[in-house]
């Protein structure tokens, strides 16, 4: 089969903008394809990953983005799994190439989640919640969060402080990210004397609202070297997508199973383990949703996720010395619902082919992970292993 490579990336800044989703996808773009050819001389295929209509009242986005990239007769699709629809696009196009469907496959994703101001963003994700037991109770995506955090503090050691050590980490991470929506300092007192959204879950524990877009090209081999030098592709060894229950009650609430499964299957596929990873980009919408991946990953033991806000050599000696949400992750380089998996993709690229900004460059970095997550936990996992 046909090894797929990531070959370029691109993306606009993180943030809150004035204008449409399609000029951020046009931005996103010209970014990727500055130094190669049109894409409409490239590109077979595109998937574009958008969470909801709601923000912009625009549906089969496929086409409209296929014609604004110039890719007018291309097979497009939008793929949509909430906040892991950025992830499904990667692995739809990834496995496309590997199966030899197509020898370029455009992965998109965007979202414009400031248009429609806090309330359509708070419904709009809501509806990945469980309809009849869930949205009816009025009940929000912080509250269903906030239920896991309240049983992983009962069930293990963890505190508020290490929630905000995830916190301080992350805002650390992107104050180095050009791209990331927040470029602010944060100490763990800050942190623990901001406001609570759903205790334990206080205001620095959350991902803000946040628009942005951004796309990956995925090509196999023969196109990639035509493209790039081999210093410039990066192989995309592993990648699976998980289901497991809508419903935040039918869960464990204090294990990702559905996301353990994603994970490992990538590992196994791309034959590496957990202390293989150097970098990995975690689904961190939630500081505890942080801490359970890392014990999902197999970067910690169970019930010592928290210690993934720690430096490397701070940890205990059970966990791997792995490098979480360099880019700043959800929390400060910020989630655009619909793109996210692809900002994902976008840091494990630019770390593997040391591209990223020194200050936060992981050394010898060769092997990275991407995890992005639709619903509460992992309704669906997309997990993707990458090899320099």
């Amino acid at each position: 089969m046909p090894t797929p490579y990531i070959v370029t990336v691109g993306s606009t800044p993180v943030g809150k903008f004035d204008t449409t989703g399609r000029e951020l996808f046009s931005q996103a773009i010209e970014d990727a394809f500055e130094n190669l050819p049109a894409p409409r001389e490239i590109v077979d295929a595109l998937y574009v990953g958008n969470q909801s209509e709601a923000y912009e009242h625009q549906i089969i986005y496929g086409s409209q983005l296929a014609e604004w990239a110039g890719l007018r007769h291309v097979p497009a699709e939008r793929v949509e799994a909430c906040a892991a629809s950025g992830g499904l696009a990667l692995k739809n196009a990834v496995q496309d190439v590997q199966s030899g469907a197509h020898d370029a496959v455009l992965a998109g994703g965007l979202e414009m989640m400031s248009s429609g101001g806090t309330g359509t963003a708070t419904d709009a994700l809501m509806a990945a919640s469980e309809r009849m037991f869930e949205q009816r109770s009025g009940i929000t995506a912080h509250g269903l969060y906030a239920m896991l955090a309240q049983r992983y503090c009962h069930e293990t050691e963890a505190t508020e402080e290490d929630f905000a050590r995830i916190a301080v980490k992350n805002h650390r991470n992107a104050r180095t990210n050009p791209i990331a929506q927040f470029d602010m300092a944060l100490d763990i007192e800050t942190v623990l004397d901001s406001q609570y959204v759903a205790n334990p879950l206080k205001f620095y524990d959350c991902a803000p609202i946040s628009d942005g877009a951004a796309a990956v090209l995925v090509t196999n081999e023969e196109v990639a070297t035509e493209l790039v030098a081999r210093d410039d592709m990066v192989e995309v060894d592993g990648y699976a997508a998980v289901s497991d229950y809508l419903a935040l009650a039918e869960h464990n609430l204090t294990e990702l199973e559905g996301a353990s499964k994603a994970i490992h299957s990538a590992y196994d596929q791309a034959g590496l383990e957990a202390a293989d990873i150097d970098i990995a980009e975690v689904h961190d919408a939630f500081t505890v949703n942080e801490a359970l991946l890392a014990e999902a990953a197999s970067f910690t033991p169970p019930g010592r996720g928290i210690e993934i806000g720690f430096d490397p050599d701070e940890r205990s000696a059970e966990c791997t010395d792995v490098q979480v949400s360099t880019s700043g992750g959800l929390k400060a380089r910020g989630h655009p619902v619909g793109a996210t998996g692809l900002y994902q993709a976008i840091e494990a690229y630019e770390q593997l082919t040391e591209r990223a900004n020194p200050a936060r460059q992981v050394d010898d970095a060769t092997a990275a992970l991407t995890v992005n997550e639709g619903g509460t936990g992992d309704a669906l996992t997309t997990a993707h292993v990458f090899t320099a």
